[in-house]
């Protein structure tokens, strides 16, 4: 496994959650990764918000993002989607980050299997699998066993499945994919959005660097009583 790897961990981010950071600590502790960098999105490519269920601009997600990793030496934000602007696709992103990085530094991309699952939906998911290592996060109660269980079509011909199918290796790159298992935090961001929207407290689900934050901006709804 190649050392000093960096990891890529994107998304929308709407807003970013406590599950989001512990997620990223155990991949990073698991495949021993130099860093790992947040990477929000401007407009993601499957997601449209509305008036009942808002997404937040992308400045104010990168701002919460900044904040809640500020006192973590090992992460760190890449605004690589933030100023590209438009839909965010994940080849465009990889593209510009090798081209800058000092020495091409292996990159992981982490992802959860339910968007592994999907990436042959993915604008060029062949390019994609070239270009990154993946680590696809897996947890109880219904903990994936092996890679092949989800992987998608297109790359059923690319890579070489361990024998206990918990790595892969592309045949042509040397790219790998690997299962992490991760603890089970019932905690997503569509909770933290809820609670918002009920006036509820969103301590504890999100880091309490952002929780005012959030609640006073009253993007995602009224701010509790508490605050008010």
């Amino acid at each position: 496994m190649s050392a000093g790897r960096i990891g890529l961990f994107g998304g929308t981010f709407n807003p970013i959650h406590l599950g989001h950071l512990r997620a990223a600590e155990e991949v990073r502790e698991a495949l021993d990764l130099r860093r790992v960098l947040f990477i929000p999105s401007h407009t993601p490519p499957h997601k449209d918000g509305d008036q009942n269920d808002p997404i937040a601009s992308a400045e104010q997600r990168l701002e919460w993002v900044e904040l809640a990793i500020a006192a973590q030496n090992f992460f760190s934000v890449d605004r690589s989607e933030i100023d590209r602007e438009g839909r965010s696709y994940l080849v465009d992103t990889l593209h510009a980050i090798r081209n800058r990085e000092t020495g091409r530094r292996r990159m992981v991309f982490i992802l959860g299997e339910d968007a592994y699952a999907e990436m042959g939906d993915w604008r060029d998911p062949a390019g994609i699998f070239g270009l990154t290592d993946l680590a696809v996060m897996t947890r109880p109660p219904g903990q994936l066993a092996s890679l092949a269980d989800r992987m998608p079509p297109v790359a059923r011909d690319l890579y070489t499945l361990s024998d206990d199918g918990q790595s892969a290796v592309h045949r042509e790159a040397g790219t790998r994919i690997d299962l992490v298992p991760i603890s089970a935090l019932d905690i997503s961001s569509s909770k933290v959005r809820e609670a918002c929207r009920a006036g509820r407290s969103i301590r504890f689900l999100v880091p309490e660097t952002i929780r005012e934050p959030i609640e006073v901006s009253e993007r995602y709804g009224q701010k509790p009583l508490d605050n008010a």
